[in-house]
């Protein structure tokens, strides 16, 4: 791959979060000192970066009047229509204090009394009134459960949301609206000004996912941990766990416990693999959800089922266990669809994912199930598919789930590519004609285990070489129009990132980004802002910033990094 390797932060969990916390917020407000008596003239303050150059774009912005600079005396108060948003309100303050303490050096207390200038974190009502009923932004009505409204002026930085996700939204937006040095873990000189102006701000998209292949190589859970404070930067707000694989079996099943044991205790090419303990997928969850992204496990099936059929001799037709797998070809395994132990295993597997999920959604695969007949596959899916609502959750699928038939409400994954077939394609627009909706994947767009062009060491090139270009420059809403989906069946874009030659944090890293921040620009910004010399722009200032959070990324010749990127 071309590498262009950084003085990386190799640091433990606790020190990136810190590192994503300064990012937060620095870019809020800030109060500005008298200079001390006698002290020489500071230098002046560079230009404080514009409000739409950030990524993803913003939907409004009204730019102008006096910037405000954060400073020693500047405070984070944090104020929610109840007491219960108000305690979040004061979570997301800490978790900025907590990125903005670092670098800058200052104590930035938060608090809930009212004063004069600072940060502001404001949780509002659809009536536009805080917890003190005073009148605060009628214009917050119509931000829904991810927008905010962000103003900066000489006096300081508000941010006002109706819910917790929007208000966590608009703090990296601030973050962007800082200088990058304010992501590094260490004192930097400043200064931390953020430009005057309005930001208004809501999603084009409520999918704005991404996929984390944990089972051709196992990623432990400070690895997962990472990637998910790198997707909040550019509000991504799902992560889909791809936790099982002919490879390896990553999720403990107490019913079941060979599958973990014994199918997780491998990888593509051998070495140890790994799986997650109850305990340990509970806490990614939980802190996935701090972030406000919601995890969707997926257990892949009938297919992609090595791992299983290995560690269960009864889940094979002929009773007879395979060996583990550690290659990468796909398509050779399938579940016995005509046993019935079949469905005890998988409702056992989905009521135990279930209860370890709060979120809506549980993933079944669908997938590549060459060895799987059209009549079983059509059967096992039909009856897979029961087993998830009747544990409460919505269905989610590749698109091959639309060769059998989506129950009501199911979504279906495409990930398909300019060598899918016109039959494929209009397969899929049909279900969306009987209500399933679509997350788009397209694999030559936004899978970022292809390689960027031939001289990529790393990833695969089955779907084409995609470029930080090609990633970036295709429409959501119009993409299968040509096939017959309307925009209207389309719910979000996901980008996956598959493990077959990747383990490392600085591998992740290279090939997600920077094409993952294009992505995340797709499910958020709207249409009108698309344009992809006007974002190349844009994403050339991300770069000192993944560089001052550690992140190895590949330095695209398609953009004019600054200098010494």
């Amino acid at each position: 791959m071309r590498q262009h390797s950084l003085v990386r932060q190799h640091s433990t969990f606790p020190r990136l979060f810190g590192s994503l916390l300064l990012v937060v917020a620095a870019g809020i407000s800030s109060i500005g000192a008298a200079p001390e008596r006698g002290a020489p003239s500071p230098a002046p303050a560079p230009a404080a970066r514009p409000l739409d150059q950030i990524v993803p774009a913003p939907a409004q912005v009204r730019a102008g009047g006096a910037a405000y600079t954060l400073t020693a005396r500047s405070r984070i108060q944090v104020a929610g229509r109840s007491h219960e948003d108000a305690r979040e309100a004061r979570r997301i303050g800490s978790y900025l204090a907590g990125l903005l303490r670092p670098s800058t050096g200052y104590a930035l207390p938060v608090t809930d009394r009212r004063g004069d200038g600072g940060i502001r974190l404001r949780l509002v009502g659809s009536d536009g009134r805080d917890r003190e009923r005073a009148p605060l932004a009628q214009h917050a009505l119509g931000l829904g459960e991810e927008g905010y409204r962000l103003e900066s002026g000489r006096g300081g930085v508000t941010i006002t949301a109706q819910e917790p996700a929007g208000l966590f939204h608009g703090v990296q937006t601030l973050r962007q609206l800082l200088p990058a040095s304010v992501e590094k873990r260490t004192p930097q000189p400043g200064p931390w000004t953020v430009a005057g102006g309005t930001i208004t701000d809501t999603p084009r998209y409520a999918y704005r996912g991404a996929m984390l292949d944990v089972s051709r190589h196992f990623l432990t859970p400070d690895q997962v941990r990472l990637y998910i404070d790198q997707l909040a930067l550019y509000k991504i707000n799902k992560l889909h766990l791809h936790l099982s694989d002919d490879q390896g079996w990553r999720i403990a099943i107490d019913s079941w416990p060979r599958l973990a044991t014994y199918g997780g205790s491998t990888q593509v090419g051998g070495g140890p693999g790994g799986y997650y303990t109850k305990a340990q997928y509970r806490e990614l969850v939980s802190y996935a959800a701090s972030r406000h992204l919601e995890v969707i496990p997926e257990i892949d099936m009938p297919g992609h089922t090595n791992a299983a059929l290995a560690s269960y001799a009864e889940l094979n037709c002929d009773g007879v266990a395979p060996p583990l797998y550690t290659g990468t070809a796909v398509g050779f395994s399938s579940l016995c669809a005509p046993k019935e132990v079949t469905y005890d295993f998988v409702d056992d597997v989905i009521r135990e994912l279930a209860a370890l999920t709060p979120g809506k959604y549980l993933h079944i695969g669908g997938d590549e199930a060459h060895s799987t007949s059209h009549a079983d596959y059509v059967t096992f899916m039909e009856r897979t598919q029961a087993v998830v609502r009747k544990y409460g959750k919505t269905v989610v699928g590749w698109h091959q789930l639309t060769g059998a038939t989506p129950v009501e409400g199911a979504v279906a994954q495409y990930w398909g590519y300019d060598a899918t077939s016109a039959a494929e394609r209009a397969r899929v627009a049909a279900a969306t004609k009987k209500g399933t909706r679509l997350i788009l994947s397209p694999a030559d767009r936004v899978y970022l285990d292809m390689k960027y062009d031939r001289s990529t060491v790393l990833g695969q090139s089955w779907a084409g070489y995609t470029e930080v270009d090609r990633s970036y420059d295709w429409d959501p809403a119009t993409y299968l129009a040509g096939a017959g989906v309307s925009e209207d069946a389309v719910l979000g874009v996901e980008a996956p990132l598959w493990t077959e030659t990747l383990a490392t944090n600085d591998q992740l890293e290279s090939m997600a980004f920077p094409r993952l921040p294009g992505v995340a620009e797709l499910g958020w910004s709207p249409a009108a802002t698309h344009d992809w010399d006007t974002y190349k722009a844009r994403l050339a200032a991300q770069g000192p910033r993944m560089a001052a959070l550690g992140i190895d990324y590949y330095r695209s010749p398609l953009v004019n990094w600054p200098a010494g990127q």
